[in-house]
């Protein structure tokens, strides 16, 4: 059966921004790709640019599978990844990209802007890797690639529950890397710095200046520079790097 020689991909995350170009950078025929996509209160939105997704990833000869499904719920979670093995039997590659924010000042912070970042932001990749790493080490094989941020190594003011669950991603990442290695499974994470995303286009013309004055190369990222170094976390080139964070900011951070 062809369904058995395909390279199962997962992407959390998968419908815009960084989530879509993994999506993209790891598309290739034999590859199926599977990601979800959830934002509460505008499922049309997210449909439409899931179906993007889709095309884009198909365009490059990968199949792909949209999945409407909260990371965050663990019987979401387990209904996404049944899908996944039911229709490929395997998974190769893992990418924990799904994310939110909820800024606000620590002491102004309310207890549901704190527990819905982490709950989506750090717990989510814990359900996902759980899953995922079960059927990875039966096969000896896989690739669990975390995507943190650069605020989770030095903090950023009004962000302390976005901080706190990248922070946690690296720890999380550096653990799983240790408990997986014997079994062929590595684990390593993504840091990027200030990404060209819709999340970084509300900020303003100030914000963004003073942002792109930290930069050494001079110029914001893309989410093609992010995906970049996943694609190679996820190949066979990176086979001998486990429990490293990969900081893909400009030298914004060194």
């Amino acid at each position: 059966m062809a369904a058995e020689i395909e390279r199962a991909v997962v992407v959390t995350g998968g419908s815009r921004g960084i989530g879509r170009a993994i999506c993209q950078a790891l598309a290739e025929a034999g590859t199926h790709v599977f990601f979800n996509y959830y934002t509460p209160g505008d499922r049309e939105a997210e449909e439409t640019a899931a179906a993007e997704t889709r095309e884009l990833v198909e365009a490059s000869g990968a199949k792909a599978t949209g999945i409407w499904a909260n990371v965050a719920d663990k019987e979401q979670v387990e209904t996404f990844f049944k899908q996944v093995m039911e229709t490929c039997g395997r998974i190769d590659v893992l990418v924990n990209n799904a994310g939110i924010t909820r800024d606000n000042l620590l002491v102004r912070m309310k207890e549901k802007e704190w527990d819905d970042v982490l709950e989506v932001n750090l717990k989510g990749p814990f359900l996902c890797i759980q899953i995922a790493s079960r059927v990875m080490m039966k096969q000896r094989s896989g690739r669990i690639i975390n995507i943190a941020s650069i605020v989770g190594v030095v903090g950023n003011p009004g962000q302390a529950n976005y901080v706190a669950s990248k922070a946690g991603i690296i720890g999380l990442t550096k653990t799983a890397a240790r408990e997986y290695a014997s079994r062929g499974v590595t684990v390593n994470a993504v840091a990027p710095g200030f990404i060209e995303t819709d999340m970084t286009a509300k900020l303003s013309q100030k914000v963004k200046a003073a942002m792109l004055a930290q930069i050494p190369l001079g110029r914001a990222g893309t989410p093609a520079d992010v995906a970049a170094a996943v694609k190679f976390l996820a190949s066979e080139d990176a086979a001998y790097l486990t429990g490293q964070v990969i900081h893909v900011s400009g030298g914004m951070y060194m």
